[in-house]
């Protein structure tokens, strides 16, 4: 089997509604493992799409940076609360995470990752660090629930989530700032 194979069968999987909705019923697991995998499956579907359309990823993406923008907007979009209600309340909005996260969110990634240099990858990363502790704290020091459809004890637990996603981020810089991993390979 290969990774298109696989990436289409792991969203078909996915989109199961017992699946989805048990996913979705633990704010953390909906977050922090569904839209992850989601963007993975678009990560693993993305060659099928470069093979079928690879004029339009050469002139649309040439160096990564605007493939990485939808990227960083897509996720950053997701990261709102009001949008894990949305999706939640409305089909449409449901819809629209299953699509934009695969599609809009990992294809892009996985086109764009291998242009950039080592100072964009960088760059990503720091932006997510920062994002992440800052959602972490908003999560966690918020004295009312940001998600209707979610208690206030998981969103305390999201924020956790948040912030030890973001401390790993940061502690993945500073590996990367004070060994040389080419020396290990």
């Amino acid at each position: 089997m290969n990774q298109k194979t696989f990436g289409l069968g792991l969203f078909i999987f996915l989109i199961i509604p017992p699946v989805a909705n048990l996913m979705e019923s633990v704010m953390i697991i909906h977050m922090h493992m569904q839209m992850p995998i989601l963007v993975i499956t678009g990560f693993l579907m993305a060659p099928f799409f470069q093979s079928k359309f690879p004029r339009f990823f050469e002139k649309w993406n040439q160096n990564g940076i605007p493939g990485i923008l939808l990227f960083i907007i897509v996720v950053g979009y997701w990261m709102l609360p009001r949008t894990m209600d949305e999706a939640l309340e409305l089909w449409a909005v449901e819809l629209f995470k299953f699509i934009s996260l695969p599609f809009l969110a990992g294809v892009p990634l996985r086109d764009s990752w291998r242009k950039l240099g080592q100072a964009g990858k960088n760059a990503v990363i720091i932006f997510f660090s920062i994002a992440f502790i800052t959602m972490g704290w908003l999560y966690i020091n918020a004295t009312m629930q940001l998600c209707n459809n979610y208690l206030l004890i998981e969103q305390i637990t999201l924020g956790w989530g948040f912030l030890t996603m973001g401390i790993a981020f940061v502690i993945f810089l500073g590996y990367r700032f004070f060994f040389n991993p080419s020396a290990y390979e």
